[in-house]
């Protein structure tokens, strides 16, 4: 089926992201006012004809997530009323993705509420990045295009040329994530066994493989509060490591994160702008943008061509 012109509208959470994807597009941003009301309230209101476009709303639900997520949702409601022709979310950073199954007895799968609320609110189709876990993609009934910022990341740390090399999961649930990047390496794989004691704190019980001597790249999805990267970098540091970088898709830095990172041994940490911030304010922290890459992906969308091709 094919849609009527192509319009790009963003939320409050990430407009410099937005504006470079319609950069790279060769398109104005759609024109949309958003405000509050005295308690707080959202009000939006779509000042442009959208009638029969192919509308895309790029607002990551990242902090305060459930500010940009209501956001997010009265966004796409107020385009679905003004009988825009599809509408495709582009959360560049989902929230709530860590909510996504029953680790422990009478606790909410708030990754999946998210995904309703979504639809229900009248998106036609999803674009996300690196989701926390694979599964949440099934938690949509619309179709959900999942891109990776690996290609990013790797083409990153080709470019620096690093010798004796080994990449780190710093956790065994993020084995899959490490060995496919150690892949695109060309490297080694090793793996911190990590016990959490509290949602914010983890512990390193034992490290699998030889790191002594090598220079490492932690690999991870997430920085939160960096507890567990700091950790991870005592660790291999303990354990013989040389340079230590990290990398991940989405730089929170919740907390006192940029404190634990600037006092650490890491070298360098490098993550992406899917999350709008002062990451740049630290000369430890290397930001990459995907904007090229989600450019590409809503253009494929748009013409109604493969967007895994972008990775093959």
């Amino acid at each position: 089926m094919i849609f009527g012109k192509l319009k790009i509208f963003s939320g409050s959470a990430n407009r410099y992201l937005s504006k470079e994807v319609c950069g790279f597009l060769k398109v104005q941003m759609g024109a949309l006012e958003t405000g509050r009301f005295p308690d707080g309230e959202v009000n939006i209101k779509i000042t442009e004809n959208i009638r029969g476009c192919d509308t895309f709303v790029i607002q990551p639900t990242s902090s305060p997530a459930n500010e940009n997520l209501m956001e997010l949702l009265i966004i796409i409601d107020a385009l679905r009323r003004a009988s825009a022709g599809r509408i495709t979310a582009v959360i560049p950073y989902y929230g709530y993705s860590r909510q996504d199954r029953k680790a422990e007895p009478r606790v909410p799968i708030t990754a999946k509420l998210v995904a309703n609320l979504i639809t229900v609110a009248g998106a036609n189709r999803v674009l996300t990045l690196d989701l926390h876990a694979g599964q949440i993609q099934g938690f949509f009934d619309i179709p959900v295009d999942h891109l990776f910022v690996r290609p990013v990341l790797v083409d990153y740390f080709k470019r620096k040329k690093l010798s004796n090399l080994i990449v780190v999961s710093p956790d065994a649930g993020g084995v899959e994530r490490a060995r496919s990047f150690a892949k695109r390496m060309r490297v080694g794989l090793a793996i911190i066994d990590k016990r959490r004691i509290s949602p914010d704190e983890a512990a390193v019980m034992n490290i699998i493989g030889n790191v002594k001597g090598k220079n490492i790249i932690i690999v991870d999805d997430i920085i939160d509060t960096a507890g567990t990267l700091v950790k991870a970098v005592e660790a291999l540091k303990k354990s013989g490591a040389a340079d230590i970088y990290a990398t991940a898709a989405h730089g929170i830095f919740a907390g006192s994160a940029y404190e634990k990172i600037e006092k650490s041994s890491v070298k360098e940490v490098v993550v992406t702008n899917s999350i709008s911030g002062g990451k740049s304010r630290l000369k430890k922290i290397k930001v990459l943008s995907v904007g090229k890459l989600l450019a590409d992906a809503i253009l494929r969308i748009h013409d109604e061509k493969s967007v895994s091709e972008l990775f093959e």
